[in-house]
């Protein structure tokens, strides 16, 4: 609504870092409604998640993670057991909570949805909300404002949900206190490492342990299948790159689409809100009203003054009231009715919303206009070439899938047919590299072109879809089979592996028998130089030894631990003073608190699902999500 309400949303970002998918949109029903079967992943009492909705979130999730990346992702990320579980435990979540607000008959208002619509900046020109443009932004999303909005009230009656929880990240002073002072304890601790390089000479390799260790895991010797190959990229892109929208086709449009072009009367308030925390408050809370009203009415002069010192709108108050511009719309009617009914500075009597008691003053107005076409020419032929490129696209891909597919020895009748490049690629193997991009870095196409029929055969791949709106055929030049490496070119390497595996096994041993002494109470060792080290700061020791020094009995001194460094032997700690550190100024102090809530909050919330997981009977359904993913 207004600004305090469009921009403080802190109290439920806590609640809501723990579901990590934005919403994937299926209607509230879907939340609510048995659409099951035998194959449903999960089950919430007697609702559903069904293997077409887990699939969904899959592809919602890797396309995000691609967008996130600049177009290339590992196809590991997503492509295990842990990813799967996780993606489908959020789609739970999500389910739980939805049920859960309809329950308690928790919904969003219009005009939070309309509030939160106008905040969006993507939506705005020059700063001030636009219907073109928000219509424009999620035409490119391939959304409708009926559908975007319906998920924005989804998200804000969450909020709703949310907000108890969110108020709740709050520790006893006594605990966070603590919880900072032993962030600050600093200690300080000398170090002995035991290199593996000193244990190097004193390992002998058993006759043949090269030979049976190349036997038992002959596959790390493999040289990975190659194949260097051509491709073809048949997509929405390129097609409307040759479209061209001449001025006249542009214009004839825009006569056509007028009304999308009119841009509606804007105006600008200020105001002063005076708010009621219940029914018996609001008598109170009119009287003040009326109070400054008569004020105003004597002085107008004083309008902005008195808004700083009494409004309850925090977001406007330190700005004099002022609410800037905004459209029919974008407040609740009252406020809305009032103000549309003012002169240019005129004042307004007391007007009651849902919010309070308001004292309005319009303070400008822009008149209702037409774009003309000059103005939004370049946007209507950008327009145009995209209506054009889906049409041809959609016409083209048919045709380019039966082209590769019926002359599957060449990709140039494709390629002559549809203006294509025909390109040709390195060196690749089955699977995609992390880091390399491009169409030849797609897990489905790299099956397709090393499936047996186009290796065996030399024909062209299928029309593979590698991105939306983009397919790519593929035909093999040359081929390199997997070959396993000769012994004897990886002796050496794995005798050299062997006498460092054995080498880390002698220092753990010699590190673990000096740490028993120690612990007897007998230190001969030559210590190196004194790190002070705390929780904050820990960089001066290896990650591995942080919490076993910081888990040290500080009220025993010296007291003494040991760590094994993989491939690199061991390291002793003797810990020989600790102190409470630098007192924290406040500006920290309160970054750590806030943290520290954070961290609260999520212990909330996840304590909070764990019941409505409980209450609703969740059930997940493993052998039906492994099969979702085959």
């Amino acid at each position: 609504m207004f600004d305090a309400v469009r921009n403080n949303k802190r109290i439920v970002q806590g609640f809501l870092v723990l579901i990590t998918l934005p919403f994937a949109f299926f209607g509230v029903d879907s939340y609510v409604r048995n659409t099951g079967g035998e194959g449903d992943v999960a089950t919430i009492g007697d609702i559903a998640i069904t293997q077409q909705q887990f699939q969904q979130a899959l592809r919602d999730q890797q396309e995000r993670l691609r967008s996130q990346m600049g177009g290339q992702i590992d196809p590991k990320l997503l492509d295990n057991p842990e990813a799967r579980k996780a993606i489908l435990n959020d789609l739970v979540d999500q389910r739980l909570l939805m049920i859960e607000s309809r329950n308690q008959n928790l919904s969003a208002s219009d005009a939070a949805v309309r509030a939160s619509i106008g905040a969006i900046d993507v939506f705005k020109v020059d700063g001030k909300f636009s219907s073109e443009r928000y219509e424009s932004a999620l035409r490119a999303q391939g959304m409708t404002p009926t559908g975007f909005e319906a998920q924005l009230r989804q998200d804000l009656t969450l909020q709703q949900l949310a907000g108890g929880l969110g108020q709740s990240g709050l520790i006893a002073r006594t605990v966070s206190d603590r919880l900072m002072a032993l962030q600050m304890e600093r200690r300080e601790v000398v170090e002995l490492r035991l290199g593996l390089e000193a244990y190097l000479d004193k390992v002998k390799l058993e006759e043949g342990a090269a030979q049976k260790f190349y036997d038992e895991n002959g596959v790390q010797f493999d040289t990975p299948e190659q194949a260097r190959a051509e491709y073809v990229v048949l997509s929405m892109e390129t097609i409307g790159a040759e479209l061209a929208i001449s001025e006249a086709e542009a214009k004839a449009w825009y006569e056509g689409n007028k009304a999308r072009f009119q841009q509606p009367e804007e105006r600008r308030a200020s105001h002063i809100l005076i708010s009621a925390a219940d029914q018996a408050e609001k008598p109170k809370a009119k009287a003040r009203a009326e109070e400054l009203l008569s004020q105003i009415q004597k002085t107008p002069a004083i309008f902005a003054e008195l808004a700083k010192k009494n409004s309850q709108d925090p977001g406007s108050a330190a700005k004099g009231g002022d609410l800037g511009f905004f459209g029919r719309g974008m407040m609740v009617k009252p406020f809305e009715d009032a103000t549309y009914g003012l002169k240019d500075g005129e004042i307004s009597g007391i007007v009651e919303s849902d919010f309070g008691f308001h004292i309005i003053k319009l303070t400008g107005i822009h008149p209702a206009k037409e774009k003309p076409f000059a103005e939004v020419k370049s946007e209507i032929e950008d327009e145009l070439k995209k209506a054009g490129a889906s049409r041809k696209f959609a016409e083209a891909a048919e045709a380019f899938s039966n082209m590769v597919y019926e002359q599957s020895d060449s990709l140039k009748p494709a390629a002559e047919k549809f203006k294509l490049s025909v390109i040709q690629s390195d060196w690749v193997g089955r699977k995609p590299v992390v880091g390399v991009v491009g169409p030849l870095a797609n897990e489905k196409l790299l099956a397709a072109l090393f499936s047996d029929d186009v290796v065996k055969n030399k024909r062209n791949t299928e029309a593979v879809e590698t991105a939306t709106n983009t397919l790519v055929a593929a035909r093999i030049l040359e081929h390199k089979p997997s070959a396993r490496q000769p012994f004897e070119s990886v002796k050496a390497s794995i005798e050299t592996l062997l006498k460092r595996q054995e080498a880390q096994a002698l220092a753990r041993k010699d590190g673990e028998a000096r740490l028993a002494v120690l612990k007897s109470g007998e230190d001969k060792l030559a210590w190196g130089a004194a790190k002070i080290v705390s929780r904050l700061d820990p960089r001066l020791i290896p990650p591995a030894a942080v919490a076993p020094v910081f888990r040290l009995d500080a009220a025993k001194l010296p007291a003494y631990t040991g760590v094994e460094m993989p491939s690199a032997g061991y390291a002793l700690f003797k810990l020989i003073k600790v102190d409470a550190g630098e007192p924290l100024d406040e500006q920290r102090r309160q970054a750590m608190l806030g943290q520290l809530g954070k961290l609260a909050v999520q212990e909330d919330v996840q304590a909070y699902l764990t019941a409505l997981r409980a209450r609703y009977k969740v059930e997940i359904n493993a052998a039906a999500l492994e099969v979702s993913d085959k």
